[in-house]
């Protein structure tokens, strides 16, 4: 019989390298334990992704103005993690300004190749999937006048990005992996597009570079198969802690589950769920979008 292949989003492999215990609590225990409260920062992230998949994938060109932006981002605006009505309003106004400040110089008749489209591969070892929040397809830039793929990834927390998170991050190595077995289009180019300092950090991909990530995905994949077959085979809650060990580091207190996990309060304390907006402490990228 073949093997049965492991499938996972980029997502899912890296909680599984991040903090395993984390992993647990997410993927397998049944019921889940219950998480913290909603972060605002993720808040924000998820309306503003919301709003460029509508300009980018869903409106007309008539549609694509500034007034409708500020309309749409006002009626799916949502309090969730914020300190108080206050708060949220100011980042409410914060973010429209960020994604109207991005959007000043687009091409209102522009369509993307793919706006939040899922593609995957396939390995020996694994099934791998996610979902791009927007492929560009833009002239080649070898001369040759065909066309070639970008992968492009919205950021909206707080750090900066550089050239080297663009070429290190596997979700957006996977990503153009996908993008190649689904679409058949050359591609190499990711882009992560940075709103509130509205910078783009890119860098190409090379059959090296990607071969690279291909095998670090495989390896984690294998991994976190293994550990689900051990889990598969029931386990005491003593076997259970020591199959699926926590990771304490100081994105502990960033944890969805940091409230029951006494390493995870060790190590960092909690933090308050609008914290990532207002202070320069860790937070994490976020790496699928």
């Amino acid at each position: 019989m073949p093997k049965r292949l492991f499938t996972a989003t980029p997502t899912k492999l890296l909680n599984f390298a991040d903090c395993k215990r984390k992993y647990r609590y997410t993927y397998l225990e049944s019921p889940r334990p219950p998480k913290g409260p909603p972060w605002a920062h993720n808040t924000v992230g998820a309306i503003v992704h919301e709003v460029l998949a509508d300009f980018f994938g869903r409106w007309p060109a008539a549609r694509r103005t500034p007034d409708e932006v500020v309309a749409k981002m006002r009626s799916s605006w949502r309090s969730e993690g914020f300190r108080d009505e206050r708060q949220s309003l100011d980042w409410r106004e914060r973010s429209t300004e960020m994604v109207l400040g991005y959007l000043r110089d687009s091409d209102p008749y522009y369509e993307p190749r793919g706006v939040e489209r899922t593609v995957g591969f396939t390995t020996e070892r694994a099934s791998l999937r996610g979902r791009i929040d927007r492929i560009d397809e833009r002239p080649a830039r070898d001369g040759s006048g065909g066309t070639e793929l970008a992968i492009v990834d919205y950021k909206t927390g707080r750090r900066p990005l550089t050239a080297t998170d663009a070429r290190s991050s596997l979700a957006m190595a996977l990503y153009v992996l996908g993008a190649r077995r689904v679409l058949h289009r050359p591609c190499t180019r990711v882009e992560l597009h940075h709103l509130p300092t509205n910078t783009v950090a890119a860098a190409d991909h090379d059959d090296e570079s990607l071969a690279r990530h291909q095998k670090r995905a495989e390896s984690m994949a294998d991994d976190a198969a293994a550990a689900e077959a051990r889990w598969a085979e029931g386990l005491t809650p003593a076997e259970a802690d020591a199959a699926f060990p926590p990771e304490p580091s100081a994105l502990c207190g960033w944890c969805d589950f940091a409230k029951i996990c006494p390493q995870g309060r060790r190590e960092a304390p909690t933090r308050e769920p609008w914290a990532g907006l207002d202070e320069p402490s860790p937070v994490p990228l976020d790496e699928a979008g």
